[in-house]
């Protein structure tokens, strides 16, 4: 009987949490302790979202793993520490082909004016918050207003009639190297559009599967298309450098904006001050710095470190300048078909009438007649078909 009021009188302490209040926690605390304090815990709270006390235990931040899988069997907290800080591991990749292959994640760093943040959110943020939403509004305010201006005064057109007599103004050379590097340009600009800003305007509309798919298949054709458009840009910037090179009246087409508000031409060479702009800051400067970024992140230029900080910083630079040489290009694109009428035939065909030449580019016609640039002249319209304008 006394020991049967015995047990009793054990499970009654047990169950009220004596025995876990009058015996200190060890290493392999009783098992009757852990059923009676730690079991409600568990079942009152989501295992996921106990967070130790750091507190309540003194020394805890130092703590290593083995030290702390003898009170928490399970929490490696200490170990995600490290990660969390930037601590390298082991790893059997070589150095030189992946030189953070140690590190799972970026370190923590702390921006000025700012909370501590990891490096690759930070670059996350900056990509969504910043060059997306102002790199958007930037493309539509410029596509807008091309439609204004095309809209309010329309293409430029020559007001003498055609003459029959055709002017040779870009030799197969010159086309084959434009025509190759526009259309890997415009390969590269609209999968980098949809990638960018597709889902925005095509997950929607598309669905999540098929969107994913065409994202995939756009970023690998943009790969691709890459190499063509640096190899055909180097070919673009060396065959029209010398006729993009200060020329007399560039300041004064410059000063009266080329005469489009006005109606009136101004006299120009071979190419105008404003295609010179574009050759210079869109494709000289702009398309090198493309070039450069897009090589990098695709780890083709040889003797470089490739981290994923220099990664975050060549996306962004890519970024940019892919979106400010489409704005560029745009204009581009627009005055050399629809802006101005016979440039498109001028590029397709090679050659131009002489109204028009006489019209747009004065200076380069009358180079053309006196001979200082050589160039292909027909007296007559007979040997080849005149050009609309």
């Amino acid at each position: 009987m006394n020991k049967a009021f015995s047990v009793a009188l054990l499970l009654l302490l047990a169950g009220s949490g004596v025995l876990a209040q009058s015996k200190a926690p060890g290493p392999n605390p009783p098992l009757v302790a852990v059923a009676a304090s730690a079991v409600p815990a568990v079942q009152s709270q989501n295992i996921l979202d106990v967070k130790p006390d750091a507190s309540s235990e003194p020394g805890y931040a130092t703590q290593t793993n083995g030290e702390r899988s003898k009170v928490q069997p399970g929490n490696n907290a200490p170990m995600w520490r490290q990660v969390g800080s930037g601590v390298t591991g082991y790893s059997s990749l070589p150095k030189s082909e992946a030189p953070e292959a140690g590190n799972l994640i970026q370190p923590y760093v702390q921006y000025p004016g700012s909370r501590l943040t990891n490096a690759g959110e930070a670059w996350r943020q900056v990509r969504n918050r910043i060059i997306l939403p102002y790199g958007g509004a930037l493309l539509l305010i410029v596509l807008v207003a091309i439609a204004l201006f095309h809209w309010r005064i329309g293409p430029m057109k020559v007001k003498d009639e055609p003459t029959g007599r055709l002017v040779e103004r870009f030799t197969p050379l010159e086309r084959s190297a434009h025509w190759a590097n526009a259309i890997a340009f415009s390969v590269l600009a609209i999968s980098g559009v949809v990638m960018a800003f597709g889902k925005f305007f095509l997950l929607p509309v598309l669905g999540s599967t098929l969107f994913g798919w065409l994202a995939y298949v756009l970023k690998n054709v943009h790969n691709f298309a890459g190499p063509l458009f640096t190899v055909s840009l180097l070919i673009v910037i060396a065959t029209f450098m010398r006729d993009n090179l200060p020329a007399r009246g560039d300041l004064n087409w410059m000063l009266k904006g080329g005469g489009i508000l006005s109606g009136q031409e101004i006299e120009s060479g071979r190419f105008n001050a404003g295609e010179k702009v574009t050759y210079w800051g869109g494709v000289f400067v702009l398309g090198l710095i493309v070039v450069a970024s897009g090589l990098f992140m695709d780890k083709l230029l040889p003797g470089l470190v490739y981290e994923r900080a220099s990664m975050q910083v060549a996306h962004m630079v890519h970024a940019v300048s892919n979106i400010a040489m489409l704005c560029m290009f745009l204009g581009h694109i627009y005055m050399g078909t629809l802006g101005t009428k016979g440039a498109y035939e001028g590029m397709k065909t090679g050659y131009v009438d002489e109204a028009w030449a006489r019209e747009h580019h004065a200076l380069w016609l009358a180079d053309i007649k006196s001979g200082k640039i050589p160039a292909q002249r027909s007296q007559s319209g007979a040997a080849s078909q005149p050009v609309q304008v």
